[in-house]
């Protein structure tokens, strides 16, 4: 199991236990950290057990589920239920996935549930995002041009160049990847992480975007690009079956280009 960041003093205690009813036959337990920066108490571990007949086939349905019925103080984040908006990432027993994709039925009848790790908790199961939207920020993710725009058309690309953004548009900035990186855990102040790397890449690679020298510069930093370590938790964990750590390599090869160009 990854470490989690806690609050400073503080050891996770066991919880409540809020028991299936009576005659409930197939029951699957929830292992859920709690934690809420407003009573000052310890992080603690609720257990819930759900009526597995009665329950959707995924994670995010038991979580809400289990905030309809049983808990209504459970907090957690959500949006589109399709594997597409990245809010509901999570660490579910043991890898940072995303809760709307994550079948039931992939897990053992117990299963543990926690904030993505190495960041801080808002509370539950809602990690601070903040500094990582800010590193993506930082890499300016939107075309930069030097000549101005066609009077009558948009800015085109072949279909082999449009091809080649395939494997990096698909990020949903979920930030599974950079969650379960131990050289982001480290050094996360100043390296940049898979998954702003990968979105870095991704413009890099875009035929429209006229900026690349500029690009290549901000990146070409000790700490920024190379604290990676190619340890590839990033591509394990992805749930979009993405590669940060070839979109990594392949900045790093092109900053290798400029040196001997």
């Amino acid at each position: 199991m990854a470490e989690f960041t806690l609050p400073k003093n503080s050891r996770v205690l066991k919880g409540k236990t809020h028991h299936a009813p009576a005659g409930v036959k197939n029951i699957r337990r929830f292992e859920i950290y709690r934690w809420d920066p407003e009573t000052g108490e310890n992080p603690r571990i609720d257990v819930y057990e759900l009526d597995a007949e009665h329950c959707g086939a995924m994670v995010l349905d038991a979580i809400i589920k289990i905030k309809n019925e049983i808990d209504s103080t459970l907090t957690f984040r959500r949006s589109c239920r399709e594997g597409v908006c990245g809010s509901c990432a999570m660490n579910i027993d043991g890898k940072n996935t995303l809760a709307c994709t994550k079948s039931l039925d992939s897990l053992p009848d117990t299963v543990r549930i926690f904030p993505l790790p190495h960041a801080q908790v808002v509370k539950d199961l809602v990690p601070d995002l903040n500094h990582l939207f800010a590193q993506y920020a930082s890499i300016k993710p939107w075309i930069e041009t030097q000549t101005p725009p066609p009077a009558d058309r948009e800015r085109l690309q072949s279909r082999d160049d449009r091809a080649k953004l395939d494997g990096l548009y698909d990020c949903i900035l979920c930030f599974c990847c950079s969650a379960s990186c131990p050289s982001y855990w480290w050094n996360s102040e100043r390296y940049l992480g898979p998954a702003v790397l990968l979105q870095a890449y991704r413009w890099l690679n875009d035929s429209r975007d006229e900026n690349t020298g500029e690009r290549l510069d901000e990146l070409e930093d000790p700490f920024k690009l190379y604290r990676c370590h190619t340890i590839m938790n990033c591509t394990d964990t992805c749930p979009k079956s993405l590669n940060p750590a070839k979109a990594i390599a392949e900045i790093k090869k092109l900053l290798l280009q400029r040196q001997e160009g």
